[in-house]
C-alpha cells in the first residue's frame, strides 16, 4: 500500500532575474496572474490534490510570501466593516489551516536540488510532492492531483512530462523513456539540459513531481552538476531501478511563468476563463489586433 502524499515543498528562494527590474524587490512567486499570485495557484493546486502541509524554501527578500500567507488583521477588519464580504472571503481563503505552513531558509542559490534538500527535516521519511511555482497549469483537474492518482496506483517516484522542441532540449531535464502505456512512461534514466543532439528523447520534466524520502539521501552527496548547481535532476537520476519511476503526460495548458512571454500569455488565458473579465479581454484584443 502506498503512503499518500501530505507534504508538498515550494522552492521560492530564487532571484527572478528573468523578471528585473519588478522582482528586485518582490519575490517572482508573487507575481500576478490576474488578480492572484503565482505562489497561490500553486498552493491552491497541492490542496485539491490532498496535501496537508505546505513548506516553503525562501530566501533573502521573500518576506511578501509568508505575508501573503499570514493574517492580516488590519485589512480584514476594513473589509468586513466595509461589507465587503466577497473580497474578506478572498483575503481568509487565502491561508492554509494554522500549523499545517512551514518555512525554511535556503542560504544560498545553489539550485533547485539544495533548495528541496533544505527541507529535509521538515519532508522527513515520507513520500512528498514538490511544485514549482513558475508552471503554471490550466486544466480541468489539478496537474498535482493526476500526479497522486498515478502514485496511488504505482507508488515510487512520479513527475509531470511534456514534450519540447527538441532544439528546447538544453533547457530542461529530458526523460530517457521505457515502457509507454497511454499518458504514463516508465523513466529508465534523466539527463539535465542534454544538447539537443544528445538528448535521449524530447520528453522534459515540468515543475511537478512525487518523489520518494530516498532523493534526500542522494542530494546530501551531490556535487555541482549543470550550471554549477545542484541539480534535482541528477539525484532522481540515482533513484531509477530501485523504486518504481513514471512520466506522466498532463492534461491541460501549461504556462512557463518564468519566461515573459509565457507569464503575459497565462494572463490572458485565465483573464479570457472570468466571467466578469473575458468580454472585455476580447475587446482590448480585438482592438490591438486592427492596428
Amino acid at each position: 500500500m502506498t503512503k499518500r502524499i501530505r507534504k508538498a515543498v515550494f522552492p521560492v528562494g530564487g532571484l527572478g532575474t528573468r523578471f528585473l527590474p519588478a522582482t528586485k524587490a518582490m519575490p517572482k512567486e508573487m507575481l500576478p496572474v490576474v488578480d492572484k499570485p503565482l505562489i497561490q495557484y500553486a498552493v491552491e493546486e497541492a490542496a485539491a490534490a490532498g496535501i496537508e502541509d505546505f513548506i516553503f524554501v525562501t530566501g533573502r527578500a521573500k518576506q511578501a510570501i509568508e505575508d501573503h500567507f499570514d493574517v492580516s488583521f488590519e485589512l480584514e477588519y476594513t473589509l468586513a466593516q466595509r461589507g465587503e464580504g466577497d473580497r474578506l472571503s478572498a483575503v481568509r481563503t487565502v491561508r492554509p489551516a494554522n500549523g499545517r505552513v512551514s518555512y525554511t531558509r535556503q542560504g544560498e542559490a545553489l539550485g533547485l536540488g539544495h533548495a528541496v534538500l533544505c527541507a529535509r527535516e521538515l519532508v522527513g521519511d515520507e513520500p512528498f510532492a514538490v511544485l514549482l511555482a513558475d508552471d503554471l497549469f490550466l486544466s480541468d483537474k489539478p496537474c498535482m492531483q493526476q500526479l497522486v492518482e498515478v502514485h496511488e496506483v504505482t507508488g515510487g517516484n512520479v513527475v509531470a512530462v511534456s514534450d519540447v522542441p527538441r532544439e528546447h532540449t538544453n533547457r530542461y531535464g529530458i526523460l530517457d523513456v521505457g515502457d509507454v502505456d497511454g499518458d504514463m512512461v516508465t523513466v529508465r534514466g534523466l539527463v539535465e539540459k542534454p544538447a539537443p543532439e544528445d538528448a535521449p528523447s524530447t520528453l522534459s520534466i515540468i515543475g511537478r513531481y512525487i518523489l520518494q524520502p530516498e532523493i534526500f539521501e542522494f542530494l546530501a552527496e551531490s556535487k555541482a552538476g549543470a550550471g554549477g548547481e545542484i541539480q534535482l535532476t541528477d539525484s532522481m537520476a540515482r533513484m531509477i531501478g530501485g523504486k518504481p519511476f513514471h512520466g506522466v503526460r498532463v492534461h491541460g495548458q501549461r504556462f512557463d511563468c518564468g519566461d515573459k512571454l509565457g507569464f503575459f500569455e497565462a494572463n490572458l488565458a485565465f483573464a479570457l476563463r472570468r466571467d466578469d473579465l473575458a468580454e472585455g479581454v476580447r475587446q482590448i484584443l480585438n482592438d490591438y489586433a486592427g492596428r
